[in-house]
């Protein structure tokens, strides 16, 4: 107690006590009040939070059988059940003492005390105190957020029939340990469709563990996802759990499946069917216990036609189908998503922003947004940042130059790395070769956005 901290209340009806403990606990806390009345003590509580209250056990109505200091106790308790209190016994009532902390109280005091030992007592119970209210706020906190993410599908606004499907199947499925492949194209949502899974299913007090596969090298795959023992190679410098074993228990969202290599295809089909790992540099596997939910916005069924991705892995990973509309097929749904992100972002920046125009609605249907909910996302929130105004207009969102119509994208095949490679190019050209806002455009990780760079060669 080298530094003032805490605030104590002490009640006994000894005077000489009562002073005695202010002279010695000044220098080291904050507040030290005394009083000699225990009636006291409700209004004293609701005065001042006290991180310690320090209780006489007999009190001079009845001063041997320590029953006014076991009511006082109760009543504390029952006022805050998080209080830290300590009785100031005499040495002949230690077993009452023991009978006391079983009824709630923390620890005792035995007069005549040690002063080192009184003040180490105190200060043990002042940083139970404030553990014990850290541990409150943050359960209170998770409620709070378990509130939140309980509601079914707190982060999707959607009143189109096709995201009726898409909710429809969610509750269908999501009871289920299924395996669930969701396809959509990028920023779509497909990570909050397998979160919405993982909060309403068996598993939703379990880990859910998210890995992007588009940013896996070969050489990483089986380190990240199976794991590897110390020495199994030049960096494994200690034992680590891959993803699949952190993620047992729980549910693994692999997401951008379709950019796996046809190895690591076989090694992740290899885990499925076994449902078991072996980590890198070890003999012995270990059993998990996952269920999977996939992503992808590749055509899967195309690309095993053309024997780039095991038609054997997708019976794997799709036992149900669920499949994201872009936001250009549901317009309907604009006004809702405007009004639903202009809230989180207006409270975000403190700021009093009105509903948009018909004609900022309007402008927003034509456009095709080919970053989908994840663009539209960016594009409110920017607006809203650089807002002076509650009435944002036309002028304040801006859009990227490859909008126009859905129509306005013309290609000389249907090859759809083909189509891939000239987006590419032509958003880095865009960009004048900026990694970051070519990624951002995308909606890509600059990590995938490499990745598929050295696959074009570009």
């Amino acid at each position: 107690m080298a530094t003032k901290t805490g605030k104590i209340l002490a009640v006994d009806d000894n005077t000489d006590i009562l002073f005695a403990l202010k002279l010695l606990l000044r220098p080291h806390v904050e507040l030290i009040t005394t009083e000699t009345d225990p009636e006291n003590i409700p209004s004293l509580m609701k005065e001042t939070d006290y991180d310690v209250i320090l209780l006489d056990m007999n009190f001079t109505q009845d001063a041997i059988s320590g029953k006014e200091g076991f009511y006082w106790l109760s009543k504390i308790l029952e006022i805050d059940p998080q209080a830290v209190v300590l009785f100031i016994t005499a040495y002949g009532d230690v077993e009452k003492s023991v009978q006391a902390i079983k009824a709630g109280a923390t620890d005792f005091i035995i007069k005549p005390w040690q002063n080192e030992k009184l003040l180490a007592t105190i200060s043990s119970a002042i940083k139970l105190n404030r553990s014990r209210r850290e541990a409150s706020d943050l359960r209170e906190k998770q409620k709070e957020i378990n509130t939140i993410m309980d509601q079914p599908f707190a982060d999707f606004i959607g009143a189109s029939p096709g995201m009726q499907q898409v909710f429809s199947t969610i509750k269908k499925v999501a009871g289920t340990d299924a395996n669930v492949l969701i396809l959509g194209e990028n920023g779509t949502g497909k990570e909050l469709v397998a979160r919405a899974l993982h909060r309403n299913s068996l598993r939703k007090d379990e880990v859910f563990i998210s890995v992007d596969l588009g940013a896996l090298s070969e050489t990483l795959f089986e380190s990240e996802l199976f794991g590897h023992v110390k020495g199994a190679f030049t960096d494994a410098k200690a034992d680590r759990p891959g993803r699949f074993e952190l993620a047992s228990g729980g549910t693994i969202f692999l997401d951008e499946i379709g950019n796996l290599s046809l190895p690591m295809q076989a090694k992740l089909l290899t885990v499925l069917e076994r449902r078991e790992v072996t980590r890198v540099g070890a003999n012995k596997p270990k059993s998990i216990d996952i269920r999977l939910i996939s992503a992808t916005n590749m055509p899967l069924k195309q690309m095993a036609a053309e024997d780039r991705f095991r038609q054997d892995l997708i019976y794997r990973i799709n036992t149900v189908e669920i499949e994201i509309p872009p936001l250009r097929e549901r317009p309907e749904d604009i006004p809702l998503l405007a009004e639903h992100f202009l809230k989180i972002f207006g409270k975000k920046y403190n700021k009093k922003i009105n509903k948009l125009s018909n004609q900022v609605i309007k402008k927003f249907r034509s456009y095709p947004w080919p970053g989908n909910v994840r663009e539209f996302q960016h594009v409110l929130e920017r607006a809203v940042i650089m807002s002076e105004s509650p009435n944002l207009d036309e002028n304040d969102f801006q859009l990227s130059s490859h909008g126009g119509t859905a129509d306005s994208f013309e290609f000389d095949t249907y090859n759809l790395e083909e189509i891939e490679q000239k987006v590419i190019e032509k958003v880095l050209r865009m960009h004048s070769g900026n990694i970051s806002k070519a990624a951002s455009d995308l909606g890509l990780t600059r990590t995938s956005l490499y990745r598929r760079m050295e696959k074009y060669g570009l």
